[in-house]
């Protein structure tokens, strides 16, 4: 006899689970007798169906019938029935899918817990494809300006010799400041706005680890690496505690270089810039040394080129001056040698110069950008435009 839904009169727990039991018990019991797919249909429609199928009869006949107090348990134990019903009418499902999956690909063997999967992929992939229609295109991004820029800014170094090398962002005082002539409690670390690393107490002074503020440390490191002549460019990302405005970030790129050789003068090192210079904003470009301080060479010099914008004339940009500060530069201090003499580096038969210049004001001057924040927000509006 086919399953008919009872009319309760009694709604305490006990009754509505024996209610519950015989319903679930008569729905597997029709599911096995379930052997086609004309069958199976009529097995869902009689159980699932919206007007007149079981489940819509019982939450009319117990949940609608239910008095007031008991509304709340009855409605839990209908839902409950309903998702178990609706999982046995699936599980059948897959049962009269498996003989014709099994058919088109013989010598299958798949447990029982994969069937859907595997009957859905089967199904995807049974469908017929147009191979003549064109293809999704995914859209292709764009490279981001700050990397562009440093990319140019490498190649123009590669140009001319220069290896790239690579180092931590995660440093120590010692590669950070020590190695490069900031002893402790030098004043010019405070111009630095290091972030440290929590924890570091315990340690040396020398071995607490810090975010690098500058891309000098790989310099260190390339030295101790290889020994005299070095040609290095040194790019990537440091980290400041400056307050995010916009000109100034918490996370910025640099690019630093390195020469070491016999015979290294300041007039290599203007040489170089210049070219440089020229190779990145025209052949018109000139530049302009005047003095300046880093720890880490002496003499030092910031460096300005003439500005693109009004070609020298005047302009806002360039604050009416012709200029524009661009980068700082420097003959290295023999003290930076001596940290670094053990692989050959003897500050009495050689010398080198280095550089520094941070690539989003480059970039920003160069793109005619006013906001160093447009580039770390991600909007595509702003990125599209360099595509």
């Amino acid at each position: 006899m086919p399953y008919t839904v009872p009319k309760l009169d009694d709604f305490s727990p006990a009754a509505l689970d024996a209610a519950g039991r015989d319903l679930l018990a008569a729905v597997r019991q029709e599911a096995e007798a379930v052997s086609g797919e004309n069958d199976y249909k009529n097995f869902r429609d009689r159980w699932m169906a919206r007007k007149n199928g079981v489940l819509t009869q019982i939450n009319d006949l117990w949940l609608k019938a239910a008095p007031g107090p008991a509304k709340r348990d009855v409605g839990a134990r209908v839902n409950q029935l309903k998702t178990e019903v609706e999982q046995i009418v699936e599980k059948r499902r897959l049962w009269v899918l498996a003989p014709t999956i099994t058919a088109e690909h013989p010598g299958i063997e798949i447990p029982a817990q994969d069937w859907e999967r595997y009957i859905k992929d089967a199904q995807l992939l049974g469908q017929k494809i147009d191979i003549t229609l064109p293809g999704i295109r995914r859209p292709m991004g764009a490279e981001h300006p700050v990397i562009r820029t440093m990319n140019e800014v490498i190649g123009v170094f590669r140009a001319m010799g220069y290896s790239v090398a690579e180092g931590p962002e995660v440093e120590t005082d010692y590669f950070n400041f020590e190695a490069l002539n900031f002893p402790p409690n030098h004043p010019a670390r405070d111009t630095q706005d290091t972030l440290f690393v929590a924890g570091q107490e315990k340690k040396a002074q020398r071995d607490r680890l810090l975010l690098r503020t500058h891309t000098s440390p790989v310099q260190i490191r390339a030295m101790l690496d290889t020994p005299p002549p070095i040609r290095v460019v040194a790019p990537g990302k440091v980290h400041r505690a400056d307050t995010a405005d916009a000109t100034h970030s918490p996370v910025f790129h640099q690019v630093e270089g390195l020469a070491v050789d016999t015979n290294i003068t300041f007039s290599d090192l203007k040489g170089t810039l210049d070219h440089a210079m020229k190779s990145l904003f025209g052949s018109s470009m000139k530049t302009r040394f005047f003095p300046s301080f880093f720890p880490f060479t002496e003499p030092s010099a910031d460096v300005s080129i003439t500005c693109f914008k009004c070609g020298g004339k005047g302009c806002r940009l360039c604050k009416m001056s012709g200029w524009i500060e661009l980068l700082g530069c420097g003959m290295v201090d023999p003290n930076v040698f001596k940290f670094v003499e053990s692989n050959g580096y003897d500050s009495q038969k050689i010398s080198g110069f280095a550089f520094g210049m941070g690539v989003e004001r480059i970039t920003m001057l160069k793109y005619g950008i006013d906001d160093i924040q447009l580039f770390y927000q991600g909007d595509v509006r702003f990125l599209e435009q360099f595509a």
